[in-house]
Parts: C-alpha cells; structure tokens; sequence
C-alpha cells in the first residue's frame, strides 16, 4: 500500500525537487515567508499576551470593586439587623439570599462558608451558595488562606463548575473568584463570602483579537509573498534572459546579445555582458581565421612537398639500389637518405590526418569486425620489429570472439601504434618480460590492452603522452621510426569512435595503454571491460591520462 502511494507521490516529488533546486525565486519566497511567519508569529503571540494580560487586570479591578461594594453594604445591612435577629440559620439567609439574587442577574455565583474555626471543608455541608454551582469551584488554597478569622479580601484564578440541575453533567470556564470575610452578629462568629465571576466575555474578546490577528497575519503573509515574488521577478528575469543568452552564445551563435533597458545595475551588467560577448566572438573569430590558415598551411604544405618529394623519392631509389657501387661512405649516405625519405613520407601522411581532425572531415566508416582479426594482423606486422629488438609478443584472446562496429583501419592504426610503440620501451633482449596485449568485451564495450615492462612513464611526463611530437626521452632513438603523432592521431581516432584511449605508467614497471569502444556505433562508454592498472603493477600511485591534458589519480579511474 505504502509502495504504490509512494510509485504514485515519487514523480510529483522529483518535480518539485527539481524546481526548488533551479528555481531561486522560489527559495527567495518561501524562506521570506518562512522568516516572515516566525516574526508575524512572535509580534502576534507578544500581542495577544498583552492584550490577555490587560483584560484579566482590567477585569480583576472591575471585580474587587464590586465585591467591596457588596460588602459594605452586607455588613451595613447586618449593623442594621445587629440585635433583633438570633436565629444563625435565618440571619444567613438573610444575608446571602440577596447577594445570590442580584448575582444571578449579573452573572457571578457566591458562596457562603463558615464558621471559621470548626474544622471542615466547606464542601461537607452547611453552605449557603448559588444553585448549580459546585463547591469544588472554591480552590483549596484560597479556603486555606480564610481559615482563621480576620483576614484580608484575597483573589485568585479558579475554573467554575457548574451543573443545570445540580446532578448534571458539569461544565466549567475559567474566572476569577473573590473571598472575603464578615461577622454574623446572630452567633459573633466569623463567615467567608466567595465571589465567583466568569471571564467569558474576556474570553470571547481574545478570541476576537486572536481571529483579528490571525486574518491580518494571513493577509499580511499572502502580501509579502506578492511582493517579493515581484521584487525578486524584476532581478531574476534579466538573470534567466542572460543564462539563456549565455547557453546560445556556448552552443556558437556568438550575435546574441542582451537588451539593455534603463541605466540601473541590471541594466549594466547587460551592457557589460553585451561587451564580453563582442569581445569573446571577435577573438573566437580570429582564433577560428587562425586556425584555418594554420590548417590551411599544413594542408598546402603537405599537398606541394608531394611533387618534389616524388621526385627526391626517384632519385634516392636510384642511389639506394647502386650504393654497392659506391665508396662506403657514400653507400652509407644513400641508406640514410632512405631510411629519412621514408619518415618524412610517413610524416606527411600524418600531418594530413591531423589536419583532417583539426578541420573536422574526418569520416568514420564502421563495420562489424572480429578485433581479434585486427590485433593478429597488427602483431603479426610488428614481429620483425620485435624479433629485430629481442621482444616477445604475447596476445591473450578471451574464448568468445570480440566483435565490434568499428572502423577497421582507424582501430589497426591506434593499435600498430601502442604495440610498435611498447616494442619500442620495452626491454631488450629480456625473454623474461614480453608485450603482452589483453582482449575483452561486455554488453555495451569492448577493450584492448597493452602492456610492456619498459622505462614507464613519471608522473610528469604523463600529462604530456598524448601531445604531438612529444618524446618521453628525446635522447632515445627509434627503432620503429615513429614522426611523433602517431599517439595524438589515436587518441583522436578513440574519440571519434565515442571512445576512451588511456595510460597508465610509472617509473621502473612500465606502462599500459588502454582502448575502450562501444560495441555499437554511436553509442555511450560507462565502464570499461578492462582495469586500467595492470594486476602485477607494485603500487597505484601511478598517473593516469585520460586524454590530453586530463590527469587524475589512479585510483579515481573506474574499471
């Protein structure tokens, strides 16, 4: 019952979440409505106590000036009688009969105890007092208070009972009740009167004050509620204006700008926003007219070196293939101009692959292939080179095939390049140690590693794998003959799969690279089906690059 009620509650619940958290109108309003109930509240309270407090001694005054008329004139009128009357029980009937009569029209009750000093309480008998009352009006301490002869006219608080018939079921109301004393000539013995007078019209009065405030707070609330809906309206408006000005300006219509209205602080700001915006899309403009004069000049540059490298190209293949004619000197020099033609060849196919991502033409064309196929062929290309550098290659397929929609050539040449690229620091001539690449894959990913037990990376240099031209040692020669692009080129070609191209390394324990593709195209990485830390790494201390510039602590990376 209560999991249905709260499948019912959970949307509306969410919602309102979510627009108290976006919505700083409304949390201006409610805490100044919460700020101005708790003070209305606490004025309201003072108030009605005062007014209370002024009623209950108003009333009081009103009440002990009534009871000492009425007993100036029961003892004038037991003067009157002193002397004639001695029957006690007709003398007191005598004197509370009246008093009770012209009560009654008034609205307060008496009561007449004694005498003093018989013991007893005055609800064990022998009173005279008004009918429906019930004694237990008369509080204990006041009786108290009039137990010996000679005091003083007392007062206090008292909750009146009464009952319509004397058996009834009893009602009671707050009032105040009187005593004071007077002596029966009849019998020279003292008596006490009570004056019971109820507070009802005082309680309807503060009942009336207390409605009175409770509307004017209500009122008062719904008002201030308004106006600072409109006080905080008239500053929010120009703030949403600007946040949606500011979400067109970052998704590149750089021409919006603010209306600037009046010359206030709001206006202002608009007008300085206006400033920036022109500012930020002339210099974004002049970065972009950069940009492509930059593209634009990698791109000539590769396209005309083209034609005279052809030409360079006939003339070092003529001079490589009769080197053996040549003093060896000369022959040496031919080898060199070689094996340079071939790394400025391969240096311009690379420079135009950046200048394609750069000018954002790179195509992706993905087809489902079986990457074990890829990683076979890419190692199977790199043996000569490892077996030139006495470096095994290990390759760990899963037992179920790894299949992907992916671009086959752009993955082969992110993978020839962490696996030329392990041969090239791994150890030497080590059989011990070897590059080991890694298989596996899930529902939603699947991923390759590369592993070799060379001179890693420190920290520091982990920033900067990525990079282009970058060298971790510059002194270190090449075997493989790399232009110094080939990791920015993978790193580019992970990204336009949607994937993560990794590094994990350390001083002394080598390095991994890690790639991360979704099994489908177009769709979202959340996890990787590989850890990024090796098993047999001694600490995870290490860096961990998740793309250019990106390093945070091993530790932080999800598997």
């Amino acid at each position: 019952m209560l999991r249905d009620l709260w499948n019912r509650l959970s949307p509306a619940v969410r919602r309102a979440l979510t627009f108290w958290r976006r919505s700083i109108q409304a949390r201006v309003v409610a805490s100044t409505l919460v700020l101005s109930a708790v003070v209305v509240s606490a004025v309201g309270w003072i108030l009605v106590e005062q007014v209370r407090q002024g009623l209950l001694e108003h009333r009081v005054d009103v009440v002990l000036g009534e009871v000492d008329a009425e007993m100036a004139e029961a003892r004038a009128r037991l003067e009157a009688a002193s002397g004639r009357e001695v029957n006690v029980g007709r003398q007191q009937r005598d004197l509370v009969d009246p008093i009770i009569d012209r009560g009654a029209g008034r609205g307060y009750s008496v009561v007449l105890a004694g005498p003093e000093g018989e013991g007893g309480s005055l609800r064990d008998g022998g009173s005279e007092y008004t009918s429906g009352l019930d004694l237990v009006s008369v509080p204990d301490s006041l009786e108290e208070h009039f137990d010996a002869a000679g005091r003083s006219t007392a007062w206090t608080y008292t909750e009146i009972v009464t009952r319509a018939d004397g058996r009834g079921e009893a009602t009671s109301e707050p009032g105040i009740i009187v005593g004071s004393q007077l002596q029966l000539p009849a019998d020279g013995k003292t008596y006490t009167l009570y004056y019971l007078f109820p507070l009802t019209e005082e309680q309807e009065t503060l009942r009336l004050v207390t409605r009175a405030l409770l509307t004017a707070a209500g009122l008062l609330l719904v008002l201030v509620a308004g106006i600072t809906w409109l006080v905080t309206r008239q500053v929010v408006t120009p703030v949403r204006m600007a946040r949606k000005v500011a979400e067109r300006l970052a998704a590149g219509r750089l021409q919006e700008r603010l209306q600037v209205r009046g010359e206030d602080d709001i206006a202002r700001l608009a007008y300085t926003f206006n400033q920036m915006a022109t500012s930020l899309q002339r210099q974004i403009r002049q970065l972009e007219e950069l940009s492509w004069v930059q593209r634009r000049f990698v791109s000539d540059v590769s396209h005309e070196l083209r034609t005279p490298l052809t030409t360079v190209r006939m003339a070092s293949d003529l001079l490589h293939d009769a080197r053996e004619d040549f003093d060896p000197t000369a022959a040496r020099a031919a080898e060199l101009l070689q094996k340079e033609l071939d790394r400025f060849e391969n240096l311009l196919v690379d420079l135009l692959e950046i200048s394609r991502f750069d000018a954002g033409a790179a195509v992706l064309a993905p087809e489902d292939v079986n990457l074990d196929d890829i990683v076979n062929r890419v190692v199977t290309a790199a043996q000569p080179l490892a077996d030139q550098r006495g470096v095994r290659v290990v390759v760990e397929h899963p037992d179920d095939p790894v299949r992907a929609e992916v671009d086959s050539r752009r993955v082969e040449r992110i993978l020839r390049n962490l696996v030329t690229n392990a041969i090239d620091h791994a150890l030497a001539d080590d059989p011990t140690e070897a590059v080991v690449v890694r298989l596996a894959s899930d529902e939603e990913a699947v991923a390759i590693t590369v592993r070799d037990h060379g001179v890693g990376l420190a920290p520091g240099e982990a920033a900067m794998v990525f990079n282009r031209f970058w060298r971790s040692d510059p002194a270190r020669t090449r075997t493989s003959g790399g232009t110094g692009l080939g990791l920015a080129i993978a790193q580019e070609d992970a990204h336009l799969h949607g994937g993560w191209l990794q590094a994990w390394g350390r001083t002394g324990q080598g390095a991994q690279f890690r790639l991360t593709l979704p099994r489908r195209a177009g769709g979202t990485l959340r996890h990787s089906p590989l850890p990024l830390i090796p098993e047999d790494a001694a600490s995870v201390d290490a860096a961990i690059v998740a793309g250019p510039g990106d390093v945070v602590p091993a530790r932080e990376v999800e598997r």
